[in-house]
């Protein structure tokens, strides 16, 4: 099949299937039909769809942690555990990096050696291998509503076993999960596999089974402006709703700035909005996810509950549908389940305190909405030019031609010319434009924030500051000063 983004038929998809079922033997397990009676009997209280658009309805900033690990029961036992003591809204299953990779004969030898060890050796939860028997306990074992979180550039068979054994939420994207995740995976042929998981959930939702898709916001979350993730994000959800998707999240990852981060939600659902109706979407049900900061961390624990107490307070002040919450190990590796309970208690505490308190529409929150709006509205009206009116083959153009272009991806397929840093106020703006098609005057823009940042600092505008800001929170600041 020729990429193009335009919605499969069902004998499209179905040619393909049997190939993508077979490609380990807890494949076999999956049963459409009996899927779906199961999906019926999932309460409301534990569906994620449905818990989403409750929260919107009310104004609620739901919480989210990311967790995994190798063996089912343990699985179970950490995720009740972050529901009960971490008071978290919405759960996990965070997929481990054999199973990303499609590696699982290694995802089985990791379970094998787990057992032996009587703990985790995987960083995260192999659900293929588990099969829909497996996945279909931790959803029966679980209160609370449940998505998989990965990582994944061809996640068919992921897709297949986890749906089919209930979870009603499913994260990723063609771009997301590619360019910043996989150096030499083409961009069609993520995408193209991404179309068959969409179509899959497409295909529950003609069954009256909806399933809420959630693109990945931060890409490689580093530096990385507003537009270039809203971009990618309106992109992945146009086409997703292309395939059949009717309830999707866009998200966004902190940039540390608070009118930035505020205005960059804002910017993202109105964004999301206008280009879902101006395609065609618009009965699409559309939500937004902030994810705290997901850069470098202090090692320090007190420290590191200051950046996430600052996400938390960014989160609730944009309105964010929900956040994804960091841990205080954050800097040390895989957190304990203590400490991920502590991060969610934390951004809980603060999402609470701030529920009541709306944060102003200020001359400088406006400006930054527009300015983030035509960054975005330049990108995407480009891409579709450049695909003759066809998002997919226009996605792939503006890579390679870097009118689409992610800071510090490992991607061949990105051309990694643009890059980021901080003006005087810490927000983040553009030292290096690339080939973004900017207009003159959004360039401009640019090259004045990063020169009054220069001379405030007493340095020429440099490489050098963008190395500063990466390393600049863990080191207990937003804006890496020379000293």
């Amino acid at each position: 099949m020729e990429l193009k983004n335009k919605k499969w038929t069902h004998d499209e998809f179905y040619a393909m299937r049997q190939d993508v079922l077979q490609q380990w033997p807890t494949g076999a397990e999956v049963d459409f039909d009996e899927a779906v009676k199961f999906h019926e009997s999932i309460p409301a209280k534990k569906h994620f769809a449905k818990r989403l658009v409750k929260a919107k309805k009310n104004g609620e900033t739901l919480t989210q942690p990311r967790a995994g690990v190798a063996l089912l029961d343990e699985h179970i036992a950490l995720l009740n555990f972050l529901r009960t003591e971490g008071e978290a809204d919405l759960l996990p299953s965070t997929i481990d990096s054999y199973t990303r990779q499609n590696q699982y004969k290694e995802a089985e030898h990791g379970i094998e050696e787990s057992k032996r060890a009587g703990r985790s050796l995987l960083n995260g939860f192999p659900a293929v291998n588990h099969g829909v028997r497996g996945v279909r306990k931790v959803i029966e074992s679980v209160d609370g509503p449940l998505q998989v979180r990965h990582g994944t550039p061809d996640a068919r068979l992921l897709t297949e076993i986890t749906l089919a054994g209930g979870y009603t939420s499913y994260e990723g994207g063609g771009i997301s999960y590619n360019i910043p995740y996989a150096k030499s995976v083409s961009l069609e042929k993520t995408i193209f596999d991404w179309q068959y998981c969409d179509r899959l959930v497409g295909i529950y939702a003609e069954h009256g089974i909806e399933i809420n898709r959630e693109p990945f916001g931060p890409l490689t979350g580093t530096l990385v402006p507003p537009s270039i993730s809203h971009a990618v994000a309106i992109i992945e959800g146009i086409l997703a709703v292309e395939q059949g998707v009717k309830n999707i999240t866009l998200g966004y990852g902190q940039c540390g700035n608070l009118i930035q981060d505020i205005a960059a939600i804002k910017a993202l659902e109105e964004l999301a909005e206008e280009y879902l109706d101006k395609y065609g979407y618009g009965d699409t049900f559309l939500t937004t996810v902030f994810h705290q900061w997901m850069g470098g961390f202090p090692q320090d624990e007190a420290k590191a509950f200051s950046v996430i107490s600052w996400g938390a307070a960014a989160a609730a002040l944009a309105k964010a549908t929900k956040v994804i919450v960091k841990t205080p190990h954050e800097a040390l590796g895989i957190p304990t389940k203590e400490a991920n309970a502590q991060g969610l208690r934390t951004t809980k505490q603060l999402i609470n305190m701030l529920a009541d308190q709306p944060f102003p529409l200020t001359k400088e929150l406006e400006d930054e909405i527009a300015i983030i709006k035509a960054e975005t509205r330049c990108i995407l009206d480009k891409v579709f030019e450049l695909g003759k009116g066809d998002f997919a083959v226009g996605a792939v153009q503006a890579f390679q031609t870097g009118v689409l272009d992610v800071p510090f991806a490992p991607s061949k397929y990105a051309l990694n010319k643009m890059l980021p840093a901080r003006d005087n106020n810490g927000a983040v703006r553009l030292f290096d434009i690339g080939n973004l098609p900017f207009t003159p005057e959004l360039v401009d823009f640019h090259r004045k924030k990063i020169e009054e940042r220069a001379a405030v600092e007493g340095r020429s505008a440099s490489f050098q500051m963008v190395i500063d800001d990466i390393y600049a929170i863990s080191k207990g600041r937003l804006v890496g000063r020379p000293r």
